[in-house]
């Protein structure tokens, strides 16, 4: 009797998800294992889909079960913590074992199905035409098959099919035995190969051989003699080297003196090597307090949780590269996971530095073929340290020791795809089932997460001075309206100008924070007060004077500006301001300054957060202006002034978060500031300079803004104290949507009333509409179940997801659900 294979399905959604039951054919059998990825037919129509095998089970007597029909892989790519990691987030996330999968292997790893259709062994053409009969779909097919020896790829079938449906009469002739299916994985990216050449035999030997014919091929005798010195080298070397072709080498091989050979290649991403001298690694006596202590949790390889909450400027990082030292001599593996890209240049140079080959790079900004290359040195032990953003989270490092989230408060570190995970919950699990410490780092530490700390249930440790003992930069706020006032309507105040000014004399360099990019966020007509917006989105589109385009940051939509208002034909005016903006203010203010403009309209290719940093450092340029990629972990010593333009624009918005958000973006920008041997100053643009936020920033104190934050938290019954869960229903109607996401309402409230202790508190709040409704044409509504986070509620929400999506009268719309959302 056949063996089983349990095998999580691609094309499975949420709502049938389960591990499906495939019969594994005799000379498949040893072949397919867990980890490993196969196609397998699935539904009704038995289409072609991928899945990944999540167990091999004892043979079965089931005779209806369906085959695997192909194993795509020659080694399994998943061990079995990974798959037990992908069933604890499908409980948690409410996405589907296969979505959870696929959110932890490189993009270069995956598969595109190629499946041809063929004559069964033995068939003739009269067998297929007889089969056929009358049947003109099955005649079609046939007459296709015929004209192309006999196979086509279903591709090829679809189209001759000009729109009709193929699968009855594959279906039909399958059924006969006269027509078989076939299958191949078309991998996204195919492993480097480099050519390789060595001698054949001794070097004397070699030498005595080719000498004698030195004169008659004088080609071949070089590459012998530099093989001789060399031992081996890529065929493309020691072409460049002697001068010698191809046909060259083929013709040394033809004679047995050489032998050439293929081997694997990595594509490893450029990486600038930092200072590898001891004093790197040198800690000053808090730094070591607080790493001696950390090691103790560390090395007794028992799961643990730390906070290492130290001001901007206080050498966390140096604390980090400590205990990944300490770990390496024991052969234990580290992650280290920043919030931006734009973080990891300069912290994958200094870890290059000193850990040199061992580091490997995992993030977006590569290549497909060099992240898939870097989690290959990771898999085989080559690279021990991983330096990456959120997902290099699933990096599957060797005997992990210690994961590190650096600014652990980034909103950045959830995803808003499926699966919507937060890779500090990824962390504590990995840490919880390999034995390691998490350490989350910080100089604004998430409200949670101090909570946690307060609490007890992480440990804590503190560094209250920056590592050269400099002090904080002093923090200047300025009053907007007093600005106003003053008939100084410009976007840099004139206290922030003068300073510009003096940083710019003393041959230094300043950093300008906007937390908006574009030039103006508002175009409005002078008089109807009409302002364009996005035909797809209800949001107002932001000007763009560099293509002199408006442009709407959520679809990606785009316009000419008019020139007149198209309703009243008057004049449009502009209000706010972006980065494009600011950046035209300081050329106008600053006209021999240098400036350099940093977002994700100017930051574009692979490595082009690294080479902006780079030229920002190393020509000197007067101010960097930018978005949040800027705010955080970047550490110029020449640095010695930050302004933060727009200080109010996350105060008010409706995310409870919003206050949290602007005090971190603050108080990180400021640390920017006098990080080397000189002074820093901050200037903070406030149209609210009484705020308590405000306030909080500008002195760099965190506890006060905990304080307050922690007791406005327990009253509206927000994280820590309870959990947001919330189920999002998106359509094109706006009315279908208001009418499935009233229905859900009502089934949950009615599951919630029969299953909930009376002890345990819970509301639902809603339907509402999302901040922005309509995105790319499709409106967006929400309901809030605020409760604890337990096993039975993520239960009750998964259940009526699913059922909901299986639901035929919800055709119409997406519903998902997820925990504690960013936005």
């Amino acid at each position: 009797m056949p063996q089983i294979a349990k095998i999580a399905v691609a094309a499975a959604i949420y709502g049938i998800d389960r591990p499906f039951d495939y019969r594994i054919p005799p000379q498949m059998e040893g072949r397919v294992q867990p980890g490993m990825r196969v196609a397998i037919p699935f539904g009704r129509g038995n289409r072609l889909s991928d899945g990944v095998v999540l167990a091999v089970g004892e043979p079965s007597k089931e005779d209806r079960l369906k085959a695997v029909q192909t194993v795509l892989d020659r080694e399994p790519v998943l061990s079995e913590t990974n798959i037990q990691l992908a069933l604890w987030m499908r409980e948690q996330y409410f996405c589907t074992v296969y979505d959870a999968i696929r959110g932890m292997l490189p993009a270069g790893l995956w598969y595109s199905l190629r499946e041809k259709w063929k004559l069964a062994p033995g068939t003739e053409r009269e067998d297929l035409y007889r089969v056929a009969g009358e049947d003109a779909a099955c005649v079609h097919l046939a007459d296709l098959l015929c004209s192309h020896g006999g196979e086509a790829e279903l591709g090829e079938i679809q189209q001759s099919f000009d729109g009709r449906d193929p699968w009855p009469a594959l279906q039909k002739l399958e059924q006969a035995g006269v027509l078989v299916r076939q299958a191949e994985g078309i991998p996204a990216v195919k492993d480097k190969l480099e050519e390789r050449v060595a001698l054949a035999m001794e070097p004397e030997e070699a030498m005595a051989l080719v000498s004698a014919r030195r004169r008659r091929a004088p080609l071949q005798y070089q590459v012998v003699k530099v093989l001789c010195e060399m031992g081996e080298a890529s065929a493309k070397e020691v072409c460049y080297f002697t001068g010698a072709s191809l046909a060259t080498l083929r013709a040394l091989r033809k004679q047995a003196l050489i032998t050439m050979y293929q081997q694997e290649v990595f594509r490893s991403p450029a990486r600038k090597m930092g200072d590898p001298s001891p004093t790197t690694m040198t800690l000053n006596e808090p730094q070591r307090n607080a790493a001696d202590g950390l090691w103790a949790l560390m090395e007794p390889k028992r799961p643990e949780a730390a906070l290492l909450y130290g001001v901007t400027g206080s050498g966390k990082t140096q604390v980090y590269m400590d205990l990944i030292r300490r770990g390496l001599q024991q052969g234990r593996g580290a992650m280290v996971l920043v919030p931006e890209i734009a973080l990891t240049p300069q912290l994958m140079e200094r870890f290059a530095g000193c850990f040199g080959q061992q580091v490997a790079i995992l993030h977006s900004g590569l290549s497909v073929g060099e992240r898939y290359d870097e989690w290959k040195r990771v898999r085989s032990g080559a690279a021990m340290v991983v330096v990456g953003t959120r997902s290099a989270v699933f990096a599957p490092v060797q005997n992990l020791g210690l994961v590190v989230l650096d600014e652990e408060q980034e909103p950045s570190y959830q995803s808003e795809q499926t699966p919507r995970y937060h890779a500090r919950d990824i962390a504590r699990y990995r840490c919880g089932k390999e034995g390691a410490l998490l350490l989350l780092g910080s100089a604004t530490p998430s409200v949670e997460t101090m909570y946690q700390a307060q609490k007890g249930r992480y440990h804590l440790f503190t560094l209250e001075q920056r590592f050269n003992q400099q002090a904080l930069p002093n923090v200047t706020v300025v009053d907007m309206r007093a600005e106003l006032k003053a008939g100084h309507g410009g976007i840099v105040s004139r206290p922030l100008r003068k300073a510009l000014q003096e940083t710019f004399d003393r041959g230094e360099q300043a950093i300008l924070f906007v937390n908006r990019r574009g030039s103006s966020n508002l175009v409005l007509c002078g008089e109807c007060g009409q302002s364009p917006s996005c035909p797809r989105c209800s949001v107002h589109l932001t000007y763009h004077r560099a293509n002199g385009r408006l442009m709407c940051h959520y679809c990606g939509y785009s316009q000419p500006l008019p020139s007149r208002c198209p309703e009243c034909g008057g004049e449009f005016g502009f209000a706010g301001a972006g980065t494009q903006k600011v950046e035209e203010e300081l050329l106008a203010l600053f006209p021999h300054a240098t400036v350099l403009r940093m977002d994700t309209d100017t930051v574009t290719g692979v490595q082009g957060h690294a080479k902006m940093l780079t030229r920002f450092r190393e020509e000197n340029i007067s101010v960097l202006v930018g978005t949040q990629m800027i705010a955080k972990g970047l550490d110029f010593e020449n640095v010695t002034l930050v302004g933060a333009v727009a200080a109010d624009q996350g105060l008010y918005m409706e995310d409870y978060r919003g206050g949290e958000r602007t005090f971190s973006l603050l108080t990180q920008v400021a640390g920017r500031a006098g990080r080397g041997g000189k002074k820093g100053q901050a200037f903070i643009q406030t149209f609210t300079p009484d705020h308590e936020i405000i306030q909080c920033a500008s002195r760099q104190d965190y506890d006060g803004f905990y304080r307050q934050e922690i007791r406005m938290r327990q009253l509206r019954g927000a994280p820590p104290f309870a959990d947001y869960f919330v189920v999002h229903v998106t359509g094109r109607e706006e009315l279908e949507v208001m009418r499935v996401c009233a229905r859900l309402h009502q089934a949950l409230e009615q599951m919630l009333r029969h299953t909930m202790e009376e002890k345990t508190p819970w509301r639902i709040l809603g339907p509402a509409p999302a901040a922005v409704v309509k995105v790319n044409h499709r409106y967006r509504y929400r309901l809030t179940l605020q409760t604890q986070n337990t096993k039975q509620v993520r239960g009750l929400v998964g259940y009526l997801v699913q059922q909901a999506q299986n639901d035929p009268a919800n055709r119409k719309v997406s519903v998902y659900a997820d925990i504690n959302p960013q936005s």
